[in-house]
C-alpha cells in the first residue's frame, strides 16, 4: 500500500507530500502520524504540501482533523508550501482549517517552530507532575 514517509527531526516530526493525495492516502497519513506522534511524544508535526495543486473537500477536512487530532495528543500542525489555488480553493469551500498554523516554505514552518516551543524545555524541567 502507498504510503507518504514520516521523517522525525528532533521533537518534530516532517511530512512531505510528493504524490497527488487521494482519499485512502490522506485516511492511512492520518492513522500513520497520530500513531508516531505517540510514538516519538512529538510536539510538532510540519506538514509540506508545495507539490499539492489541487485539493478537495475532502483532503482539506483531513488536514483540519490532523491538525485537530495533533492538538489532543499535545502536539501543534504547520502546514507549509501551500500553493496560491489551493488556498483559494480552501477558502472557497468555507474550511477555515483551525488549529493549522501556515508558513510560506519549511524553512519558515521550522522557525515557527523553534520560536513557538522553545520556552518548553525550560519549563518542562522543572515539572515533576
Amino acid at each position: 500500500m502507498e504510503r507518504i514517509p514520516i521523517l522525525k527531526m528532533g521533537r518534530y516530526l516532517l511530512v512531505t507530500v510528493q504524490v497527488d493525495m487521494h482519499d485512502r492516502l490522506a485516511m492511512t497519513l492520518q492513522d500513520d502520524l497520530t500513531n508516531q506522534i505517540v510514538e516519538h511524544k512529538a510536539r510538532a508535526v510540519l506538514i509540506d504540501i508545495s507539490t499539492l495543486e489541487i485539493v478537495d473537500s475532502f483532503i482539506g477536512r483531513m488536514l483540519a482533523n490532523i491538525a485537530a487530532m495533533s492538538r489532543v495528543l499535545d502536539a501543534m500542525t504547520v502546514v507549509v508550501g501551500m500553493q496560491p489555488s489551493v488556498a483559494i480553493t480552501l477558502v472557497e469551500l468555507g474550511l477555515s482549517l483551525k488549529g493549522v498554523y501556515t508558513a510560506l516554505n519549511v524553512e519558515k514552518g521550522m522557525e515557527f517552530l523553534t520560536t513557538s516551543l522553545s520556552g518548553e524545555d525550560g519549563a518542562d524541567a522543572g515539572n515533576t507532575g
